[in-house]
C-alpha cells in the first residue's frame, strides 16, 4: 500500500483512553489537559476521525487504560510512577463517572473494545495485536490520550510489531505544549510512518 492509502480492509483507527477523567469538564485530569486540548480542538477532531472511519468502513478500536479498582496494585514490587499516581488519585475508576467513556466517544456496535492496558502500551498484556491480526490490519492510526504516554507507547510498539503507524498531531493532547512537541517533533519521527493532521487523514480515509 502507498503511504497515504488507508484501505478499509487493512486499516484501523485506535482511540486511546477516551475517558471522562481526561476529556470532560469535571474530570480529574481535565484541568491538566484542557489548555492543549482546546488549543488543538481535540474533541472536534476525535469525533471527526471516528465518524470518518465508520463512514469509510474502517474498524474503530477502543484501547482503554486500566480502570482503577481498590487493590489493583496490591503486592506489586515495582509499580510505575503513573500507576502509583493512578492508584493514589483513583483515576478512571470502575463504576465511576471518571472511568466512563466521554459521551461523544462511546463505542458503537461494530467497534472493538480491547482489554485494558496496565501501563502506557496498549499492546502489552492485552488482545490488541491478536484482534488486529485477525482482521488482517496492516495500518494503524493512533489518536487519543495522552500524546507522550499511552499514544506514543502504543504507536511505538505497533511500529516495532510491523504495523504502519500514523500519528495525528491535532487528535491528541498532553499536559503541556512541550510534551506535544516531544511527541510529534522529537520522538514521533523516530518510529511513525506518517504524522498528519485530522483534515489530511479524513481526506485520505474518505477519498473515492
Amino acid at each position: 500500500m502507498a503511504l497515504n492509502d488507508y484501505a478499509a480492509n487493512r486499516t484501523s483507527l485506535l482511540v486511546i483512553d477516551p475517558y471522562n477523567d481526561l476529556l470532560s469538564e469535571g474530570g480529574r485530569l481535565w484541568p491538566k489537559t484542557k489548555p492543549v486540548a482546546e488549543t488543538v480542538n481535540l474533541l472536534t477532531h476525535l469525533r471527526a476521525l471516528v465518524e470518518a472511519a465508520r463512514r469509510a468502513g474502517i474498524v474503530v478500536f477502543y484501547v482503554p487504560h486500566r480502570q482503577w479498582r481498590e487493590g489493583n496494585y496490591d503486592g506489586w514490587r515495582h509499580p510505575g510512577p503513573w500507576q502509583t499516581w493512578t492508584d493514589r488519585e483513583a483515576l478512571f475508576g470502575a463504576d465511576m463517572w471518571g472511568g466512563d467513556w466521554h459521551p461523544e466517544l462511546v463505542p458503537l456496535p461494530g467497534d472493538v473494545v480491547i482489554q485494558q492496558h496496565w501501563g502506557q502500551n496498549g499492546f502489552a498484556n492485552t488482545d490488541l495485536d491478536f484482534q488486529l491480526k485477525q482482521r488482517s490490519i496492516e495500518k494503524i492510526i493512533v489518536v487519543g490520550m495522552l500524546a507522550n504516554t499511552c499514544v506514543e507507547g502504543t504507536a511505538r510498539c505497533g511500529a516495532e510489531r510491523g504495523y504502519h503507524v500514523t500519528l495525528v498531531r491535532d487528535a491528541t493532547a498532553a499536559f503541556s505544549s512541550e510534551a506535544m512537541h516531544a511527541a510529534h517533533e522529537i520522538n514521533g519521527p523516530t518510529f511513525a510512518h506518517a504524522i498528519l493532521t485530522t483534515d489530511a487523514v479524513t481526506i485520505a480515509l474518505l477519498k473515492p
